[in-house]
């Protein structure tokens, strides 16, 4: 990158600063705002406070210090614009749920306990965050962050004052997260076009019945336990006996078989072969098939049928069916993924199979986020602290974004997701 570029970029940078940091109030600290940005796309495998300070010509790690961990801007406003800047840029064909775990050590950094780390693959003291994505064929974003706060520390009086959390702030379980976010984007007027999550989200009824009730559709991963009737399974109820007594509820009388059962009874030959995208080897092919089907369980019971009851006083016992979409790979002794989804019944499978693919846009967003942009090492402890860092490189992340997505932006260089950097003088 030569000296005419680097000037193109600050000056581009500037801009976007002005634009995402417009809420913070002084002059001064959205001068700070666009260092740290500066430090967090910067070459430098540790992006720690002090070793950006270290690497900046303008950096003052005290400054920089004040600015994330005792300032009292709001990070929301700063979430909200990159959201209203990057929505229409990605044009997303679902948002997707996720979450990220990050290794830390002792037991005062705020929400940190010993819990499954997916960094490393196995129970370890770590802080955990619930994402919601936009995302895309080309392009993702994160649009807002939960820091997941476990159980032991809703009632620690001592570590919640040490660390700042808000007295409003309690455990929420991950899903409770993810719903939060999607109501908070809904009241800023941004909708989903589908939902996607893995299976640590999809199995759970409750997720699913929450996105039903808020009128959004999904395609969720779910486990090959996950209980549902085939489709054409009516509940029955037995003739009264006597003349005392309630009159039988309608039920389903067979036990409903697992989505792995289900998927198996259909037969190879009902696995068609699908390509859902161009990947660096080649095309991504497997077999598919898509049937109607209707899930069970007390927790998909429960809700449906109190709905019912309050509305019309009764239950006719009849579960929504939704798509279940399988995987079956060429030559696999038996499917190994599994999807729900509440999109109509027309919805041709070639979609279905898109959108159910469409998360591995966010491992690439956290590779950039971890390794490029220095989300998992931020050093501080308190609440707002982590709130701050994550938005600065959730705004750091959205101006590479839009410099890879620019009509005449430079391919291949330096803001490739391998690097994540424009330049070492930047």
């Amino acid at each position: 990158m030569d000296l005419h570029e680097v000037r193109r970029v600050r000056a581009t940078l500037a801009l976007f600063v002005a634009d995402v940091l417009a809420s913070v109030p002084r002059k001064d600290q959205r001068a700070k705002g666009d260092c740290y940005l500066r430090g967090l796309m910067l070459d430098g495998r540790r992006k720690s406070i002090q070793a950006m300070a270290e690497r900046l010509p303008d950096g003052n790690e005290q400054n920089l210090q004040q600015f994330v961990n005792q300032s009292t801007w709001d990070p929301v406003p700063v979430q909200r614009r990159i959201c209203e800047r990057l929505l229409p840029l990605v044009d997303p064909v679902a948002w997707v749920i996720d979450d990220v775990s990050m290794p830390k050590d002792g037991r005062m950094s705020v929400g940190v306990a010993p819990q499954y780390c997916g960094a490393l693959g196995k129970r370890a003291n770590c802080q955990v965050a619930v994402s919601v994505h936009a995302a895309s064929d080309t392009a993702s974003c994160p649009l807002q962050w939960r820091l997941f706060l476990p159980e032991d520390w809703a009632a620690d009086s001592h570590r919640r004052t040490r660390t700042l959390i808000p007295p409003e702030v309690t455990h929420r379980e991950k899903w409770r997260l993810a719903l939060d976010m999607l109501d908070s984007l809904a009241d800023w007027g941004m909708t989903p076009p589908v939902v996607v999550a893995d299976a640590a989200y999809g199995t759970n009824a409750h997720l699913r019945a929450g996105l039903s009730e808020r009128g959004l559709t999904y395609v969720l991963s779910i486990r090959s336990d996950v209980s549902a009737h085939p489709f054409d399974a009516e509940p029955e109820a037995p003739e009264r006996k006597g003349s005392v007594g309630c009159w039988p509820q309608p039920r389903y009388r067979r036990k409903a078989p697992s989505v792995a059962v289900l998927a198996t009874s259909l037969g190879q030959d009902a696995f068609v072969p699908l390509t859902w995208r161009q990947g660096s080897k080649g095309e991504l092919r497997s077999r598919f098939a898509a049937v109607r089907v209707r899930p069970a369980g007390k927790a998909v019971e429960r809700p449906i049928k109190a709905a019912a009851s309050a509305e019309q006083g009764w239950w006719d016992g009849v579960l929504p069916d939704c798509w279940l979409l399988a995987e079956w790979p060429a030559g696999a002794e038996a499917p190994s993924e599994y999807w729900l989804s509440n999109l109509p019944p027309d919805t041709p499978i070639t979609d279905l199979v898109r959108l159910a693919k469409v998360r591995w846009r966010i491992e690439h967003d956290y590779r950039e986020l971890k390794h490029g942009l220095g989300l998992d090492h931020f050093e501080g402890r308190s609440w707002p602290g982590w709130h701050h860092h994550v938005a600065l490189v959730t705004a750091a992340h959205a101006f590479l974004t839009e410099q890879r997505l620019a009509p005449k932006a430079p391919q291949p260089g330096p803001l490739s997701s391998r690097s994540s950097t424009p330049s070492r003088t930047l």
